[in-house]
C-alpha cells in the first residue's frame, strides 16, 4: 500500500528499543552500538523489511524493463497502472509477515500488527475500487454510444481466467503432495472441490481431500475475485444508473448476479468509492488540484489516518479515507512521480500474477524448500532475508506468467469477439 513512504518512519521509531531518555525517538536509532540492538529492529512487525522489499522488486522491475522494454506510457490513468503493482506487493508482504506466525502457530489469521493487516486489507479495498473506476468508467464513457457488452465479457474471461486456471493446476499438484498422492475421499467429492476452486470459490473453497488448511496454499486470495466476478457480471444492472439499458439477455444475467450478491458493507463501499471517483475525474477542475503538490500530502495523510487511527479497514472510516486517496491518484496525482516510473509501471503490468502466485510461493519454500521443521526456528532475521530472497524471485515468475499466459491471452479479445460473433450470425442464418 502507499503507506510505506509516510507511515513506516512512523511505525519504525515506535518500534525502536528504548534507551534512557530517547524513548523511542529517532535519537534512540543514532543511539544504537551493538549487533543486538540492530537486530532487535528486525522483529516479526517491523516496518523495515517493507522498504527493503519495496526496493528489491522496482530494482528487479528496472532491470526487466531494460531488458525487454518499457512498458508504454499509454492511457489516461498511469497512476493507476502503477498503483497495481504496489497493492499486489503490499499483499505479497502481508502474507509474509502472516507466515511467521503461521509457522509458529498453525492458526492462519491475521498478523498481530496494524500496520502489516493494513498492508493486506486496504490493499484488497483499493483493488475493488479500481475496479468499480475503470468499469462504471466504461458505462460512463459508452451512454452516447453503443456498449460492446460481448466484448466486455470476453476481455474479462480472457483477462483473468488463463492465469487463474494455472494457478489452480498448481494448487493441485501441492494438494497431491501433501497428501502425498493418497485419496482420502471418493473422487466425484473430490471433483466436486476441485470445481469449487476452479469457479473462483464463488460457492466457497473447500479443503480438497482432506487437506487441511487448502486455501493456505494460495493464501487465501481469491476470495477477492469472487467479488470482481459478481461486480462484473452486475455491470448490465448498474449500467441504468447512467440511464443506459443493455440487451435483455446481459440485464438477466446483471439483475440475477446483484439479487446473488450479497458483499460486506465495507466492500460495497469500497466499489462505490471507485463508482465515485469515475465521475469526479470528468471534472477538469478535480483533475488539476488531484495532479497538485497538495494533494500528494493530502494523498499520504489519508492513508496515514486510515492505517493509524483504525485497527482494520473494515469499517465506513477507512474506506472514506481510502477512497479520498483513490480519487486524487486516479485523478492523475502520480505522488511525486512514484506511480508513473516504468519500475512501478512494470510491477503494476504483473500485479494480478504477483497476487495469484505468490501464495503458492511463500508455501513451497516454506513447507518444502525450508520445510516445517526449518521454518518454525527461523528468528525474524532470517524469516525477512528468505522473504528479501523470493521477492525477486516472486517478481521474475510474475514477469514470465503476465508475458506468457495474461498477454497473449488479452491480446486475443478482439478476434475471439469477432469470432463468436461470426458464430451467432452463422447461427442465426441458419434458423432463418
Amino acid at each position: 500500500m502507499l503507506i510505506l513512504s509516510l507511515f513506516s518512519f512512523q511505525a519504525m521509531c515506535r518500534y525502536l528499543p528504548c534507551h534512557g531518555r530517547h524513548n523511542g525517538n529517532i535519537e534512540a536509532l543514532l543511539s544504537l552500538k551493538n549487533k543486538s540492538d540492530w537486530l532487535n529492529l528486525l522483529n516479526p512487525t517491523s516496518p523495515f523489511p517493507i522498504l527493503a522489499c519495496l526496493f528489491l522488486a522496482l530494482t528487479t522491475c528496472h532491470l526487466l524493463s531494460l531488458r525487454f522494454g518499457k512498458p508504454p506510457a499509454l492511457g489516461r490513468y498511469l497512476s493507476i497502472d502503477g498503483l497495481r503493482g504496489i497493492l499486489a506487493l503490499s499483499v505479497f508482504i502481508h502474507h509474509a509477515c502472516l507466515w511467521y506466525f503461521f509457522s509458529r502457530s498453525g492458526e492462519w489469521k491475521l498478523p498481530p500488527s496494524q500496520l502489516y493487516v493494513h498492508l493486506g486489507q486496504s490493499s484488497v479495498l483499493l483493488f475493488f475500487m479500481i475496479t468499480g473506476f475503470l468499469f462504471f468508467g466504461k458505462l460512463l464513457d459508452s451512454r452516447n454510444k453503443e456498449m460492446d457488452w460481448l466484448k466486455l465479457y470476453i476481455s474479462r474471461i480472457l483477462r483473468l481466467t488463463p492465469l487463474y486456471f494455472f494457478s489452480m493446476m498448481l494448487l493441485f499438484i501441492l494438494v497431491a503432495l501433501a497428501s502425498a498422492g493418497i485419496q482420502h475421499e471418493p473422487w466425484p467429492k473430490i471433483m466436486v472441490e476441485c470445481m469449487q476452486w476452479l469457479t473462483f470459490t464463488i460457492k466457497g473453497g473447500p479443503d480438497i481431500n482432506q487437506v487441511e488448511n487448502t486455501k493456505v496454499m494460495i493464501a487465501g486470495v481469491t476470495w477477492t475475485l469472487k467479488h470482481e466476478w459478481l461486480f462484473y457480471l452486475s455491470l448490465p444492472f448498474i449500467a441504468i444508473f447512467t440511464r443506459k439499458i443493455a440487451p435483455l439477455p446481459y440485464l438477466v444475467v446483471g439483475v440475477a448476479a446483484y439479487a446473488y450478491w450479497h458483499p460486506h458493507g465495507y466492500i460495497l463501499l469500497s466499489f462505490l468509492g471507485g463508482i465515485l471517483a469515475s465521475i469526479l475525474v470528468r471534472n477538469t477542475g478535480f483533475c488539476r488540484l488531484a495532479a497538485s503538490f497538495s494533494a500528494s500530502l493530502v494523498i499520504l495523510a489519508a492513508l496515514t489516518a486510515a492505517a493509524s487511527l483504525y485497527p482494520s479497514s473494515h469499517g465506513t472510516a477507512p474506506v472514506l479515507f481510502l477512497a479520498i486517496a483513490f480519487s486524487l491518484i486516479a485523478g492523475g496525482n502520480s505522488l511525486f512521480g512514484l506511480l508513473t516510473h516504468h519500475a512501478t509501471r512494470t510491477l503494476g503490468e504483473m500485479a494480478y500474477s504477483i497476487y495469484l502466485l505468490h501464495g503458492i510461493i511463500l508455501f513451497f519454500s516454506f513447507r518444502y524448500i525450508l520445510g516445517q521443521a526449518g521454518a518454525i526456528p527461523l528468528e525474524p532475521l532470517h524469516h525477512w532475508f528468505t522473504i528479501f530472497i523470493l521477492t525477486p524471485v516472486l517478481i521474475c515468475i510474475s514477469f514470465a506468467s503476465f508475458s506468457m499466459i495474461e498477454k497473449p491471452a488479452l491480446e486475443r479479445t478482439s478476434a475471439v469477439t469477432e469470432w463468436l460473433r461470426a458464430k451467432r450470425f452463422q447461427k442465426t442464418n441458419k434458423l432463418v
